[in-house]
């Protein structure tokens, strides 16, 4: 079996204050490197009048580049940023959280609003740290199994066969009713190949896979 992996069961947020400074931690499950981006962006965006917005994220590697071994053979992309405050002081110790708790899959956000008092490199590491543990504890953690993502397109005779298919297979999937009929499927990585040639099985080859 695949190896398992400890990630966060869903999207949370903790909030404190530190000498007058507000400290909002964000985590959100993140599957590719764009998907931790994306939310990164999200949280930017909800504050941009925030003093700072420190990101960090442990995500699988869309490359060997800037990427440290996984569980299993998987290669991960870890990413941090200091925004602007001291180098060091906040997106290290933020992404230190992440591999101390060994989660992947999931980015967090830390956003700052200076309330007046310097917090010094060590108090600032021990808030930032902070927002993230507090922001993965009020997520939870659970165990998780690789997944991989595939479209497949097909003219809408085949689709309800299709269709059929990965409901009986138990597959989260998207379908978008076009031209042709598109599925979006999120699949087990083991379960992958056999799921496709069931799908090419059913549709005598005629469906797009990619």
């Amino acid at each position: 079996m695949t190896d398992a992996y400890r990630t966060v069961a869903g999207r949370s947020d903790a909030r404190f204050e530190v000498n007058g400074s507000e400290f909002i931690g964000y985590v959100s499950p993140a599957e590719t490197v764009e998907e931790a981006e994306a939310f990164v962006t999200e949280i930017e965006e909800r504050h941009p009048d925030a003093t700072h917005n420190v990101p960090a994220y442990r995500v699988p590697a869309g490359s060997a580049s800037s990427s440290v071994p996984g569980e299993g053979s998987v290669m991960l992309r870890e990413y941090q940023s200091d925004d602007g405050e001291p180098s060091g002081s906040s997106g290290k110790p933020a992404l230190n959280v992440l591999v101390q708790q060994d989660v992947r899959n999931v980015a967090a956000v830390v956003t700052r609003y200076y309330g007046g008092t310097n917090l010094g490199v060590g108090g600032l590491a021990r808030a930032y740290s902070r927002a993230v543990k507090e922001a993965l504890d009020a997520a939870g953690v659970v165990e998780e199994i690789p997944h991989e993502r595939f479209t497949v397109t097909v003219e809408y005779d085949d689709s309800g066969s299709v269709r059929g298919l990965l409901e009986s297979a138990g597959v989260e999937f998207e379908a978008a009713y076009e031209a042709d009929v598109s599925f979006e499927v999120r699949v087990p990585v083991e379960d992958g190949p056999e799921l496709r040639d069931r799908i090419r099985s059913a549709t005598s080859g005629r469906a797009n896979i990619e």
